[in-house]
């Protein structure tokens, strides 16, 4: 969300720029409307990649079952699941599907979310490869 708000600016600022330092009121009021104005309420999915030490890959699956059970439990939580590599069993996927940002935002400042990360960090190797997806539109087959 503050990506897309610093994106919208630094647009806005460029145009403001480029038309020199005329600034109509109507360039004025459009750069502030596009400022005010609410962002969709969008669906939201994350993955976050992430490999585990082969020795700890059952400690890792019993601090992730408790993650995922809890997460599925969010009222604003689609789907929270998690996905191993058949090809290498220390591998791991979870893909998580959220109503909208807001939903996001709740599971980031459960107490939960924010102990999975130490309860993990002696287990996997190295950071976690997250993607936070704006579902722009959902088509249903």
């Amino acid at each position: 969300m503050k990506v897309k708000l610093f994106v919208l600016l630094f647009s806005s600022a460029l145009i403001l720029n480029s038309c020199g330092n005329k600034k109509t009121s109507l360039t004025t009021q459009a750069a502030d409307s596009l400022i005010k104005a609410p962002a969709p309420d969008y669906a939201m999915m994350i993955t976050a990649r992430l490999n585990v030490k082969p020795e700890k890959v059952k400690d890792f699956l019993l601090a992730a079952k408790e993650m995922v059970e809890n997460s599925n439990k969010e009222a604003g939580c689609k789907s929270y699941q998690l996905f191993q590599d058949p090809n290498d069993n220390s591998g791991f996927i979870f893909v998580e599907e959220y109503k909208n940002q807001a939903a996001v935002e709740a599971h980031f400042g459960s107490d939960y979310f924010k102990a999975f990360g130490p309860k993990i960090s002696d287990l996997v190797q190295g950071p976690a490869k997250i993607k936070i997806i704006s579902v722009a539109k959902e088509v249903n087959q």
